[in-house]
């Protein structure tokens, strides 16, 4: 990077009401007292640092200081030093993190992690420092992702706010910049890119240009960085309350195009004889609407949860299958053809490739291959047959599917609109009618395996597995039977067979 604009030489004093802020969120953690007496009794330093000083000054004004869950502590001291400071006092402590310095504790029901000063350097290719303890607070902090995050709070008597960078200043100015130049901190770490997408949903922060351009420049160096912390990160940007910002960065700088290309492919070009619906704005809105459902559906006290992590990639990835089954038609029409299959085949593979668990993969690519179900049944001639095959699809990601369906209608012709949304209030209320019935959400055979094979004369096999299948199948056509017309419809059946 060329002409970095200039860095304040040195950061305006920290207010007095500030101070006053952080100060009383230390006396409002008796942990955290009793932390700092410790540390100073034996002759060391001990800091609150990084999030739980910014989340703590973000919420000085709705309220007053909030202390943490979860507390983050530098200190000089070595890590077999914080062990025995920690000895006969900390419920537990674990080690696993001690290589890199990190000591964690529970206290009285609070985690605790206590990190040594550190002085790391960073090889480049990859993201795994060469640790080097460090003696001083601010060279400890200028290794910080982001000035807002490089703030820290002494728990010794004088309770003074360090601030070496500016972070309070670019936290009441909702900025993100980085500790030193960015592209020194991006190629320390690529991963602080993707939490920089990240800091835009959950803070409200908006990068600086300086970090813009090195996001820009730097975005192939994400592929340093393993499927496993990509994953992480991604998941907590969509787990915001308002992605949509965030998820532009993401797309704009390039750095989907490393992770999630499927993403960046949905700005397909639109020429002036083939115009159709802008489809990577469309899954914007899209993802809007669908956690606007969510969470009223949680307001209202309905099934479900906020946030759904599942819903929210359903509802971005929704139509990537689009790009590769476009296709111009006559009269400058353009068509998507099997794009839900398409892209229930991508979603498996690309979720895969970030290491989503299983679960997730097989829901979000089952809800991509449902969306357009809806769709195929006209204007609200619903019949029973149709009815119940949507529901025993669907199965658990029923309500999913309700609110995503909902959700993919962004048109701005407000009758097209109504219209849609008047037929999907039939379909759910031919559910409820029907479900009032009977049991669709497990629909089975009116005749078990058992029944199977003793009708057929058949033992276990592939055989029974198919006969079971054809009576599932009329089940879904014909609604339940008795078993005797059950039976007479499987014999009829198997005389087909051969």
């Amino acid at each position: 990077m060329s002409d970095q604009p200039a860095r304040p030489p040195s950061p305006e004093p920290v207010p007095p009401a500030v101070q006053e802020t952080v100060r009383e969120l230390v006396e409002l953690s008796p942990v955290l007292v009793e932390l700092g007496q410790r540390f100073t009794d034996a002759g060391f330093e001990a800091h609150l640092v990084g999030g739980s000083v910014r989340d703590a000054l973000l919420s000085a004004g709705a309220g007053g200081p909030r202390v943490p869950g979860d507390l983050d502590v530098t200190t000089d001291a070595r890590p077999e030093q914080i062990l025995g400071l920690l000895r006969g006092w900390a419920g537990s402590t674990w080690n696993t993190g001690i290589a890199f310095g990190t000591v964690g504790a529970e206290i009285r029901g609070v985690r605790v992690e206590i990190t040594t000063f550190r002085a790391d350097r960073y090889d480049r290719e990859s993201r795994n420092p060469e640790v080097a303890w460090g003696d001083s607070l601010v060279d400890d902090l200028v290794r910080r992702d982001f000035t807002v995050n490089a703030m820290a709070v002494s728990l010794g008597p004088d309770r003074s706010v360090t601030d070496p960078f500016g972070g309070l200043g670019d936290l009441l100015a909702r900025r993100l910049r980085t500790p030193g130049t960015a592209a020194d901190s991006f190629a320390d770490d690529p991963l602080r890119m993707l939490r920089a997408v990240r800091f835009v949903a959950q803070l409200g922060l908006a990068p600086v240009p300086e970090v813009v351009e090195a996001m820009t420049a730097m975005s192939g160096e994400l592929a340093r960085i393993t499927p496993e912390r990509v994953q992480a990160e991604l998941s907590k940007t969509l787990l915001q309350d308002s992605p949509r910002e965030a998820l532009q960065l993401f797309v704009g700088t390039g750095l989907a195009d490393v992770v999630l290309p499927e993403l960046s492919a949905l700005r397909m070009e639109i020429d002036e004889h083939h115009q159709h619906k802008d489809v990577y704005t469309h899954s914007l809105t899209v993802l809007d609407q669908a956690i606007a459902l969510e969470k009223a559906a949680v307001a209202a006290g309905e099934d479900g949860a906020s946030p759904d992590l599942v819903l929210r990639l359903a509802a971005l990835l929704h139509d990537i299958g689009k790009p590769a089954t476009r296709r111009h038609e006559p009269r400058g029409r353009v068509s998507f053809h099997h794009h839900e299959v398409v892209g229930a085949k991508l979603v498996r593979k690309r979720l895969t490739a970030l290491r989503y668990p299983k679960e997730i993969v097989e829901d979000v690519s089952r809800l991509t291959f449902l969306h357009l179900r809806f769709h195929g049944y006209g204007s609200g001639e619903w019949t029973d047959s149709a009815v119940r095959r949507y529901v025993t699809d669907a199965g658990d990601l029923l309500s999913r599917l309700h609110k995503l369906v909902r959700s993919d209608s962004t048109t701005r012709n407000k009758k097209r609109a109504a219209a849609l949304s008047a037929t999907y209030d039939s379909l759910e209320q031919r559910i409820r009618e029907l479900s009032a019935q009977e049991d669709l959400a497990r629909v089975r055979p009116d005749l078990d395996g058992n029944a199977i094979m003793s009708i057929l004369g058949l033992g276990p096999g592939p055989e029974v597995g198919r006969a079971w299948r054809f009576l599932k199948d009329l089940r879904l056509e014909r609604g339940p039977l008795d078993p005797d017309d059950a039976e007479a419809a499987l014999k009829e059946w198997w005389a087909t067979q051969g």
